[in-house]
């Protein structure tokens, strides 16, 4: 009874503390049309701590998305277009010498900001690349011998074109595992599209107000973390993560050739976040399977690994999830 008292007063705390995110997400509507679940896999990123790879083809409102819910958080944007001649210095800041005061003074990069994109990520070395995920892990840089933390809300958001290959650097497997979502985009409809035309042929382009200060984001994270998840919800998270280790224990057996690698402790930390996340986007103070499953996708599309069998198949990371989540018993 005390159980069903406390997750009452806790849904109606989090109905009031999560009022903000149908104010932020009107703002956003404003500017962006459709792309409603990059949009939510924003905010998930935002609220949970992690950050996201993005990929789909040019044109979808990649930077215009994070540019928007910057300016709607009033917090600091940067883009950095990855180029093969980057360096990290251009990514983190550099030593340089001043004249005048007769030392060496530090001189702060891109990353620096609340919202970062990275666009094109894999058109950058390893050395750029590692770069970049040492500041999303430790969320601060080393310049010479001093060590900067780096802005709170912090939110990478890093982009991929996955029709164009040639002269790029892929993200190796164990890097690609520091994103806590990889969210594919698609076209918009014929209707959202008509609209998009519509908007950017008009007199003036619709900007957004910000409507949050990253400190009130900062507090919303916090209060993410005490919406309740039961033992049933982390076993059926536990369930899905170890059955892309070992499919056969979960009547998946026609996995196991398909299958290279699954997901790491990570996956399972993210998927609960994320669920945590999204129950909060949601307005609800506590995690139902239908919010783990919601997110179940973009968490684990880049951390299972294929076997050629699989590619030869065509058996692709989005099957094997979609059979895992239909096979995998709901509590």
């Amino acid at each position: 009874m005390q159980t069903s008292i406390n997750i009452k007063e806790l849904n109606e705390r989090i109905q009031q503390e999560s009022a903000f995110v149908d104010i932020l997400s009107m703002e956003i509507n404003k500017v962006i049309v459709g792309q409603k679940h990059l949009i939510e896999s924003l905010l998930i990123g935002l609220l949970s701590d992690g950050h996201i790879l993005l990929e789909g083809v040019p044109g979808l409102a990649k930077t215009l998305a994070i540019n928007t819910l910057a300016n709607a958080i009033d917090a600091k944007f940067s883009r950095i277009q990855f180029t093969p001649d980057l360096l990290p210095a251009d990514l983190i800041g550099t030593l340089i010498y001043s004249q005048k005061s007769e030392e060496f003074i530090v001189r702060k990069g891109p990353i620096f900001a609340n919202f970062v994109l990275a666009d094109e990520i894999n058109r950058s070395p390893a050395k750029v690349q590692s770069a970049l995920l040492e500041a999303m892990q430790e969320r601060q840089v080393t310049i010479g011998s001093e060590t900067h933390k780096l802005p709170q809300p912090f939110l990478v958001l890093a982009t991929q074109n996955p029709i164009e290959q040639e002269g790029t650097y892929p993200l190796p497997e164990a890097q690609m595992d520091r994103f806590m979502l990889k969210v594919v985009i698609t076209y918009p409809r014929k209707e959202e599209e008509r609209l998009i035309i519509r908007q950017n042929l008009a007199h003036t382009f619709p900007k957004a107000s910000p409507v949050l200060k990253p400190e009130d984001i900062v507090k919303a994270k916090s209060v993410v973390k005490d919406v309740y998840m039961d033992e049933k919800i982390e076993r059926y998270i536990l369930d899905i993560v170890f059955a892309t280790r070992y499919p056969a224990e979960y009547r998946l057996e026609k996995f196991v050739p398909m299958i290279a690698y699954g997901g790491s402790p990570r996956a399972s930390i993210n998927l609960a976040a994320a669920a945590k996340a999204y129950a909060f986007i949601k307005r609800r103070g506590y995690v139902i399977p239908e919010d783990v499953r919601a997110v179940c996708h973009d968490v684990f599309r880049h951390r299972i690994g294929l076997t050629y069998e699989a590619e030869a198949e065509n058996i692709t990371t989005e099957d094997i999830i979609t059979e895992i989540l239909n096979t995998v018993e709901v509590p």
